[in-house]
């Protein structure tokens, strides 16, 4: 059988091509008897409805697209779900795009298939930021600092938080540091390390290249980058500081295994506080970053864009350290 239509419906139900479309649209003209038949010949003919037809005619999708080029880990699953909750508020579907490519992105964003969109991804380039901003298209960012009458960012104070942790060290008199880097061109991985490192140069505490690791935000990553590290034979870092709390669990568990102590022999800091850091034993010491409340805020924002109620802005997210058993030095 082919693709069912309204006039398939129509016939089926024996009333007008008219009549079905205000039943399947929900406009209040029509008897509930009238409605509710419609709606059983439709359901019992498996009715699927043409969602760019609508669209062209409406000129909206009542729909937000969250694109991503990557849905792993915890933050990623968290500010998803959370969105998703966010959206149905506000009457709105949320339509999630994993890209590998900024071209791929930019065709669904300018093609109409959403009303606005959540980005938090590198991928997207100066070119592709300039086209949303030509053809007005409401946009929140989660990954860089923009501005415009349609563009919002809702982001993580990210150097400041670099900053705290490494204030947070010095006050403990540590120097040998280990630092664990995140996805290279990610805003929040460029600044946490960017404010960790400056606040320890004006402490005269020098980073050695040779404890600059990549974990790439992943946990396992980050297991194979300090066992590697371990078997060099260099003096132990006082102190691990991992881009976020993945890679610092992973870097526990290679100091674990290789026989080391948390906290006695050395420290573990992490970044965003998301669940497991109170379920790992150390403990993990990390600054919370409030991930939860990025994706409320960016769904409020980018909901007012797109009703003309406000002009894009800039939020900054202020995270605030939460010490546990992978600092708590005794004497």
């Amino acid at each position: 059988m082919g693709k069912v239509t309204i006039k398939d419906i129509a016939r089926e139900a024996g009333v007008s091509i008219s009549t079905v479309s205000n039943a399947l649209n929900g406009v209040n003209v029509l008897k509930p008897e009238t409605r509710e038949h419609i709606l059983e010949v439709a359901d019992r003919l498996h009715y699927i409805p043409n969602l760019n037809g609508r669209n062209l005619k409406s000129k909206a999708t009542k729909a937000i697209g969250l694109f991503v080029t990557s849905l792993k880990g915890p933050y990623f699953a968290t500010l998803a779900d959370i969105m998703v909750w966010e959206c149905m508020k506000y009457g709105y579907e949320l339509n999630i795009f994993v890209f590998w490519e900024g071209k791929s992105a930019i065709t669904n964003i300018l093609g109409k298939r959403v009303d606005g969109c959540v980005v938090l991804a590198a991928d997207i380039d100066e070119k592709g930021v300039q086209q949303i901003q030509d053809f007005e298209v409401p946009t929140v960012f989660l990954d860089r600092e923009l501005k415009s009458d349609k563009i919002s960012s809702v982001i993580f104070d990210s150097y400041k938080d670099g900053e705290t942790v490494a204030e947070f060290l010095i006050e403990r008199n540590i120097k040998r540091i280990c630092f664990i880097q995140g996805i290279l061109n990610n805003y929040d991985a460029i600044e946490r390390f960017r404010g960790f490192r400056e606040r320890l140069a004006k402490a005269d505490i020098p980073l050695d290249p040779e404890y600059v690791l990549e974990g790439a935000f992943e946990r396992e990553k980050a297991y194979n980058a300090v066992k590697a590290f371990l078997e060099k034979g260099l003096p132990l870092p006082e102190a691990f500081f991992a881009a976020n709390d993945l890679s610092a669990i992973g870097c526990m568990d290679a100091l674990l295994e290789a026989g080391y102590q948390i906290p006695k022999d050395t420290v573990v800091v992490g970044v965003d506080d998301i669940d497991f850091c109170e379920w790992y034993n150390p403990k993990l010491t990390t600054v919370k970053t409030g991930y939860e409340k990025q994706g409320v805020v960016a769904i409020k924002k980018l909901v007012k864009m797109i009703s003309g109620e406000e002009k894009g802005d800039i939020t900054k997210l202020h995270g605030r350290l939460i010490e546990r058993q992978s600092t708590a030095i005794t004497e």
